[in-house]
């Protein structure tokens, strides 16, 4: 569909309630008219466009963009959109990133230090879980049951059956996250009625368990992947992708091995036709949506028709100070809030094409976090078309957020084939790997002849930087909390950086959450 009608389609007369301390999990429809799904579901086109809110979530804060009648309330809507906490908690936590800014505790990522009443991490819970909450009711309402009573045949059956299962997909790409970052969670789905109660909580691995499944089971009825005008919509080389994610990183999920099934998924996408973008570059810019080769699922944004204060005009225009000229990043300013540390700057070679950093004016030590200056700053993402031209326009970007591309399939294969995952071949291995590295450097001087897990976890930083796989990685690795062996500029409030306990592995279940529901335990050490 045209980047700017489907996915953004924003429905009007279907918001949902959402406690706001998540006591229901679940949805119930409301207008001032206090219109019912029955009411809403009676028109045809209504399957299409609360599919397209449910994308939306990703994407957009609210129903009117950039602020106003926000999904979830309590914050900022810029601070509470879903792909900017997603960003803080997988990007700002880690190496990648410090911030300057003093917005309550929004430091507290860069220094590990948070708690569970941190309101970056309930805004981001929330979101989560008003994701899947969403979710849930358009799988509810479109079950063969609801269909028949409504008198949906044909044509439009077929569609919305399509539809199901990508609403399926989302609700378990949500679950997906909450499982990554939280842990032990709330749990609910289409088969919970809807109205007040409290959710009984799952525990990690079979948490994994029911994602596992849901994905293994919506494949088959999954659009075939790269298929035709499924821009910006999960196809079934998402739920691959998915699963491949699920898969390399089950040990921390389940303490049970997955790197063979890994591979299988990983292979199925390689095998689907997908290449990369010949220009790394081109994946970050204004006119990335031509990058449907390589992007496997896409947050699709646009300056006009998708406006937010979070997702990548979020990433640009926090990325922008000191300096640097906003216009040449096709924005009309800078926030002055985000840079990197010296730790992931020296990972690259000096040489290496996608070492993409501003310095003129900038120092690579970060002697006070507050000060952009401090810290070279990261020009990665932009707001640029192919031409130079900017975007359409230069208060919002343009620029899509591919949260799943060949790139990291790549790299996944070769870290399962060392971790001993059946089905792969270290040579295929080394030849991805300088697949990518090939398309950085434009020539073989970059190319390697050996790998091992340690060059890996480097190589991820460095072809996926900001991309919101790093914290994922370091727990994956055990580098990210505990007695890691490895710290980073401010990481434990500490200007040269010092370890931090094991408990900041996962990030608590928000204190409001805790208390307002007796079935749910804290994660350990909040």
């Amino acid at each position: 569909m045209k980047k700017t009608t489907f996915l953004f389609t924003i429905l009007v007369g279907f918001l949902f309630i959402f406690s706001s301390c998540l006591k229901d999990l679940d949805t119930v429809p409301l207008d001032d008219r206090e219109v019912t799904a029955a009411d809403v579901f009676n028109q045809p086109g209504a399957y299409q466009q609360i599919l397209a809110k449910l994308y939306a979530g990703l994407a957009v804060s609210g129903q009117e963009g950039p602020a106003g009648n926000a999904d979830i309330s309590g914050i900022d809507e810029g601070f509470g959109q879903y792909l900017r906490g997603f960003w803080y908690h997988q990007v700002l936590s880690t190496d990648e990133s410090v911030i300057g800014w003093d917005d309550q505790t929004i430091k507290d990522f860069v220094y590990q230090q948070w708690t569970s009443t941190d309101v970056f991490i309930a805004a981001f819970y929330y979101r989560v879980f008003y994701q899947i909450a969403a979710a849930n009711e358009y799988i509810r309402e479109t079950t063969d049951a609801k269909l028949d009573e409504r008198g949906v045949t044909g044509a439009l059956r077929a569609e919305v059956e399509a539809y199901r299962t990508e609403a399926r997909f989302l609700r378990a790409l949500s679950y997906w996250h909450a499982l990554d970052v939280f842990g032990n969670v709330p749990f609910v789905t289409e088969e919970d009625a809807v109205g007040a109660f409290l959710p009984e909580q799952i525990m990690r691995p079979d948490l994994f368990s029911y994602i596992e499944s849901e994905l293994l089971e919506i494949i088959p009825l999954m659009a075939p992947a790269r298929a035709a005008n499924y821009y910006g919509r999960a196809d079934r080389a998402a739920a691959w992708m998915l699963l491949a994610k699920l898969y390399l990183n089950a040990e921390v999920y389940t303490g049970q091995q997955k790197y063979t099934e890994c591979l299988t998924y990983c292979k199925e996408i390689i095998n689907a036709g997908y290449t990369l973008e010949p220009e790394f570059k081109h994946l970050f810019n204004a006119d990335n949506f031509l990058s449907t080769n390589e992007i496997i699922f896409r947050v699709p944004y646009h300056g006009i028709n998708t406006r937010t204060f979070g997702g990548t005009t979020f990433i640009i225009k926090a990325a922008t100070g000191g300096g640097m000229t906003p216009l040449e990043y096709g924005i009309d300013g800078g926030w002055g809030g985000t840079r990197t540390s010296p730790q992931i700057v020296n990972l690259y070679n000096a040489n290496d094409p996608r070492r993409l950093f501003f310095t003129e004016g900038q120092t690579l030590e970060i002697e006070n976090l507050g000060d952009f200056t401090n810290g070279y700053a990261t020009i990665k993402f932009n707001n640029l078309k192919r031409d130079g031209t900017p975007g359409s326009s230069l208060e919002y970007v343009d620029t899509d957020f591919p949260m799943f591309r060949l790139g990291d399939v790549y790299l996944m294969y070769a870290e399962a084939v060392l971790r001993g995952g059946s089905g792969g071949d270290l040579n295929t291995a080394i030849g991805y790997i300088n697949a990518l590295r090939e398309r950085a450097w434009g020539t073989a001087d970059g190319n390697i002849s050996e790998i091992n897990l340690n060059f890996i976890l480097d190589e991820r930083a460095r072809e996926l930087f900001w991309e919101g796989h790093r914290r994922t990685d370091l727990v994956r690795f055990g580098k990210f909390a505990g007695s890691t062996g490895y710290v980073w500029a401010w990481k434990g409030n500490s200007k040269d950086g010092l370890e931090v306990d094991v408990k900041y592995n996962l990030f608590p279940i928000p204190a409001a959450d805790i208390n307002a529901n007796p079935n749910l335990e804290q994660n350990q050490g909040y």
